[in-house]
C-alpha cells in the first residue's frame, strides 16, 4: 500500500479507535472507582438511554423545535452579517465609527440577555432564535468585512481597465474573494447558533432538547442527561458537516477545499 493511500485511510482507523479508547477509559474509570451513577453513569447506561430517547415520539417533536431555532437563527445571523460586513467593508469611515459599538456588543455576555429576551419575546421559539442569530452574526460579519478589505487594489485596477461595472466587479472579483471567508465564518456561526439555541432553552425554555436536558437534570436522571447532551452534540456535528460540505460544493476551486479533497479518505 502506498504512503498516500495509507494517509487517506488513517482517519477511518484513528477516529473510531480514539472513540473506543475514550469509551473504554470512561467505563474502566467508573467501574474501578465504583462511581455513583448519579454522578457519572457508565457509557453502557448512556447508550441504553440514547436508544430509549430515540424511541420516544415526543423526542422528535422537541428535536424539531431545537433544529428550527438553530436554522432560523443561523439564517438570520448570516444574512445580517453579510449585509453589514459588505457595507462596513465598503465604508471604512462607518466601520471606524461603529467599531466601539461592535466590540462592546461582541464582548457582552449574551447569556445575561436571555432573561430580557424572555421578557421581550416570551418563552417560545422567538427568544432562542434571537440569541442564536446574535451569536451567529459576529463571525460572519467579521469574516465578510475582512474579505471585502482583502481584495487587492491591483485586481480592482484590472477590472477597471476592462471597463467592468460595479456589479461585474462585485460578482466576478469581490464575491469570489468573499466566499471562502464567508464559509469560514459560517462554520463557526453554525456551532454558535446551536449553542445559543440550546442555552436559551436551558435558561428560558419550555420546549426543545435543551428543556429536556434541564428536566432530566432536575429529575436526577444523569444517564438520560448525558444521552441528551450526546444527541445535541451529534446534531451540531451534522449541521457543521452540512455547512462544510456546502463549502466544498460552492468553492471547489479554493485551496482549502482542494487540499482537503486531496487528503480525504476514499
Amino acid at each position: 500500500m502506498s504512503h498516500a493511500r495509507l494517509m487517506k485511510l488513517l482517519p477511518w482507523i484513528v477516529t473510531p479507535g480514539l472513540i473506543l479508547l475514550i469509551l473504554a477509559g470512561w467505563h474502566a474509570w467508573v467501574t474501578a472507582r465504583n462511581v455513583n451513577p448519579l454522578v457519572m453513569p457508565s457509557p453502557i447506561a448512556v447508550g441504553e438511554s440514547v436508544f430509549e430517547i430515540l424511541g420516544e415520539p415526543n423526542m422528535w417533536v422537541q428535536a424539531g423545535v431545537t433544529l428550527t431555532e438553530v436554522l432560523a437563527g443561523f439564517a438570520i445571523g448570516v444574512a445580517v452579517g453579510v449585509v453589514l460586513g459588505v457595507v462596513l467593508g465598503k465604508l471604512p469611515w462607518l466601520e471606524i465609527s461603529a467599531r466601539p459599538i461592535i466590540i462592546i456588543a461582541q464582548v457582552a455576555p449574551k447569556v445575561a440577555f436571555i432573561p430580557l429576551f424572555v421578557i421581550w419575546f416570551g418563552f417560545g421559539m422567538t427568544s432562542k432564535i434571537v440569541l442564536a442569530a446574535i451569536l451567529a452574526f459576529f463571525p460572519v460579519m467579521l469574516n465578510v468585512l475582512l474579505a471585502v478589505r482583502s481584495v487587492e487594489r491591483g485586481q480592482r485596477e484590472v477590472m477597471t481597465s476592462f471597463n467592468a461595472t460595479r456589479a461585474q466587479t462585485f460578482t466576478q472579483l469581490e464575491m469570489r474573494s468573499l466566499l471562502p471567508y464567508l464559509f469560514a465564518g459560517m462554520e463557526v456561526a453554525i456551532t454558535l447558533a446551536t449553542t445559543g439555541a440550546i442555552v436559551g432553552e436551558f435558561l428560558g425554555g419550555n420546549s426543545g432538547l435543551g428543556a429536556m436536558v434541564m428536566s432530566s437534570m432536575n429529575s436526577l436522571e444523569t444517564d438520560r442527561t448525558f444521552a441528551l447532551i450526546l444527541l445535541l452534540s451529534l446534531m451540531g456535528l451534522v449541521l457543521y458537516l452540512i455547512v462544510n460540505e456546502a463549502k466544498r460544493f460552492v468553492i471547489p476551486w479554493h485551496e482549502s477545499v482542494y487540499a482537503l479533497r486531496e487528503k480525504a479518505p476514499v
